[in-house]
């Protein structure tokens, strides 16, 4: 008896469902704890050790930064995405760690549900968030005024969360506890059986694909060559009335964000491409990726799990300023920054509303600039008629 590796979704390399290979009464090697059990405990606590220390410092910097009352959109939705690798950090590492462990499932048919929707949920959240950092970057850059979006961030998130939990919902429902056909007392939480045929499986592993993978690529994809595409044409417009009226000076601070943002992304397509590709490889020739090595697979899945490691050494990057620390941090990072015309660095996101304020006060400026030159005129005017007076009186 052994357990075939079935690819058919988020965790593929845990769905296991049995297949008949001997009569011996003798557990195989996969049925048993063996060097590769040993090797994923080992890689899943290093990379639990990297995304627990990175998530929890950005996520600590970004609340210091709501206290302080300095937090932009930018820096609400990077705290939702720490959260979200968080989640995927304590929640479905351990998971990992402990069934590793096992090797059989021992928790009850209960929390083989529970779990299994854990443990994609936060990657469908890491998934949604990214799909709003996108978004947001569109109107950051496109239509920098736009009070509206800034008050529709939060439901974003709330509608991101809520995406994200529909989404995991089925797992619930597919994956099972099951005892073994041959070996009694051995128990496995699997997803055999659950659908009626494989063409309901592949369609289960599209939506997958779909809302983890493709959506967010397509739509950062899409927002980050239009915001590029209108930063191109504003450094190429003389007459740029933003850069005009003073709002230019935002040009650099969101091209940094936005070259974040396709860091974030290029490290998400970077580490589950393989593993979707894999996936898309099994569907197509199931014969030749089962005569693979299982381990092989299991390595697809462990790359995917990098990305919440990944994102928080790619905030730090752009945002080492922010981490300062100590007596001379102003300095280095605030108001008295050199060359910053920012009040707290070149990576101070200002918000629309701020941006209409400044908009209004430019345009009060002007207008009371040339009410100034208007009554000037005026009483320049009058002076000249009070003098051509006194000479046609004779006083002169």
């Amino acid at each position: 008896m052994d357990i075939d590796e079935k690819v058919s979704g988020p965790g593929g390399a845990s769905q296991k469902n049995w297949t008949h290979l001997n009569t011996s009464n003798e557990l195989p090697l996969e049925m048993r704890f063996n060097h590769g059990h040993m090797v994923s405990i080992t890689v899943y606590t290093i990379l639990m050790i990297i995304s627990a220390t990175g998530n929890l410092t950005v996520l600590s910097q970004l609340l210091k930064r709501r206290r302080a009352a300095r937090a932009s959109r930018l820096d609400l939705l990077l705290m939702h995405l720490a959260v979200a690798d968080l989640m995927v950090t304590f929640l479905m590492m351990p998971l990992e760690i402990a069934w590793a462990g096992t090797v059989q499932w021992l928790a009850g048919d209960f929390m083989c549900r529970l779990m299994m929707f854990t443990r994609t949920f936060g990657l469908y959240l890491s998934s949604f968030v990214l799909i709003c950092i996108a978004v947001d970057r569109y109107y950051a850059i496109l239509k920098p005024l736009n009070v509206k979006w800034e008050a529709r961030v939060r439901k974003a998130l709330a509608t991101a969360w809520v995406c994200a939990g529909l989404a995991s919902l089925p797992q619930s429902f597919i994956f099972h506890l099951e005892e073994h056909p041959d070996v009694k007392g051995y128990f496995q939480c699997v997803s055999y059986g659950s659908l009626p045929t494989e063409r309901h499986e592949f369609a289960y592993f599209l939506v997958n694909m779909t809302l983890m993978y493709v959506a967010p690529l397509v739509s950062t994809l899409y927002c980050s060559s239009a915001a590029l595409a209108e930063i191109i044409r504003r450094a190429n417009t003389a007459n740029d009335k933003m850069r005009r009226s003073g709002v230019g000076i935002l040009g650099r601070a969101r091209a940094r964000t936005l070259k974040m943002t396709v860091t974030i992304v290029l490290v998400f397509f970077t580490c589950w491409s393989p593993y979707y590709c894999y996936c898309l490889w099994y569907w197509i020739d199931k014969e030749s990726v089962r005569s693979l090595d299982p381990a092989f697979q299991k390595a697809m899945w462990l790359f995917s799990c990098t990305n919440s490691c990944a994102n928080p050494i790619v905030y730090g990057v752009f945002n080492r300023n922010r981490f300062h620390t100590g007596p001379n941090a102003r300095h280095r990072n605030g108001s008295m920054r050199r060359g910053s015309r920012f009040p707290f660095g070149d990576s101070m996101e200002i918000s629309a509303a701020t941006l209409v304020r400044a908009r209004s006060s430019l345009t009060s400026e002007r207008n009371g600039r040339r009410d100034s030159s208007f009554n000037s005129k005026n009483g320049t005017q009058k002076q000249l008629n009070h003098n051509n007076n006194l000479v046609n009186n004779g006083v002169v």
